[in-house]
């Protein structure tokens, strides 16, 4: 038993989680059987509906990860191959029988021109080349070149030398 406390969250999660795959597995056999028994007795209706469940369920059991997905696409292969004995893929989507639909002509509309808003591009800033100054006679005459200040790192004292007095200038 662990004792560790999020060991024993992670055992308490992952009983839930086995107990909802324990039960989607099941509904997946038993749609499946009922399939198989429907088509057995060759009742085109209730096979039809109970391959539409079978084909949710095994999705909806991949989507959650209880099944992988090459296991529930092989299922459902295996599914439509039994299928096709029995029923034309067609029939499967259109459950009703197809009327034929009438024909009516479209009257049309006369075209309005939309006006459209321009749209405001955002503008790139433009990279400015820096402008080349002229000097005149004044400014190459005092013309200096600039001081650089050098910065001294202030080394810190030895501790040991408290007792040392400061001289004051008058």
């Amino acid at each position: 038993m662990p004792q560790i406390k999020s060991a024993k969250k992670r055992v308490k999660t992952s009983e839930k989680s086995h107990q909802r795959n324990i039960s989607y597995k099941s509904k997946i056999k038993s749609t499946i059987k009922k399939f198989n028994l429907a088509l057995s007795e060759k009742n085109k209706e209730d096979t039809s509906k109970y391959f539409k469940d079978s084909i949710s369920i095994l999705d909806k059991s991949v989507s959650k990860g209880i099944l992988p997905k090459n296991t529930a696409s092989r299922q459902k292969s295996n599914l439509t191959k039994k299928l096709s004995t029995l029923i034309k893929p067609d029939q499967i989507k259109k459950s009703a029988p197809a009327v034929p639909k009438k024909v009516v002509a479209t009257k049309e509309k006369p075209v309005v021109k939309k006006t459209v808003k321009a749209v405001k591009k955002p503008v790139a800033k433009k990279v400015v080349a820096p402008k080349k100054k002229t000097e005149t006679t004044k400014t190459t005459k005092t013309k200096e070149k600039p001081v650089v200040k050098k910065t001294v790192k202030a080394v810190k004292k030895p501790a040991t030398k408290k007792t040392e007095t400061k001289k004051v200038k008058s």
